[in-house]
């Protein structure tokens, strides 16, 4: 593959003892360079690729974008197919009115990934302390039904969300509890020391129990 000077520059400074942190002090100096990410990002290595979204224009992700994104996410395994979506969400497309729109349109897309961006965006719009969206009551309607058929990396972002429904609402916490324990998803799970467990009835206790709520 042949890069440009400046892309060949770029990647010198990503090693493989590169830390996010390292990768956030390059960006800041690159500021927003669209046609660098995407050169970054063809070369399809998991650093760059997170480096690239640091860098690219919000303005110019277009769902077909997005499509083609999604599929080159959707490549790597484990823990870097998910890390680099979730990066993707939080770095760029919640940062844009016009992206924002279009991750509210995929609650039933036909990517596994995008609609773990939906739901997975509905919790953050709690966690992040804002005042809670009217819809707490229609998601959860829906994470009741459709969370044991979805698949484990949507399944995730799902229990994300009822999690914070039930920290930050009252009225809703009971229920929420109730759907942990009535899955039992992630009840068995091996939790890291000083980590929150995903189990709902352990994750939105320790959460009020930790906010004073």
């Amino acid at each position: 593959m042949n890069l440009s000077t400046k892309a060949a520059n770029t990647m010198s400074q990503i090693g493989a003892d590169t830390k996010l942190g390292d990768l956030r002090k390059i960006a800041a100096e690159i500021k927003k360079d669209h046609e660098l990410a995407m050169e970054l990002w063809s070369t399809s290595k998991y650093l760059a690729r997170q480096l690239a979204m640091l860098i690219m224009d919000k303005k110019q992700l277009s769902q077909q974008l997005i499509d083609v994104l999604d599929k080159d996410i959707d490549g790597h395994d484990g823990d870097e197919r998910l890390q680099l979506i979730d990066w993707l969400m939080a770095n760029q497309l919640a940062k844009d009115k016009k992206t924002i729109a279009l991750m509210e349109g995929w609650e039933n897309s036909t990517s596994p990934l995008q609609r773990r961006i939906f739901w997975y965006y509905q919790g953050r719009l709690r966690w992040v302390g804002q005042t809670p969206p009217r819809n707490s009551e229609a998601l959860l309607a829906k994470i009741e039904d459709r969370i044991e058929k979805e698949v484990p990396e949507v399944q995730w972002a799902m229990n994300f969300t009822a999690a914070q429904i039930g920290i930050f609402q009252q009225e809703f916490r009971a229920r929420c509890i109730a759907l942990g324990e009535r899955t039992g998803l992630y009840k068995n799970e091996k939790i890291a020391k000083n980590c929150t467990p995903n189990y709902l009835p352990l994750y939105i206790t320790i959460q009020v129990e930790k906010l004073g709520r």
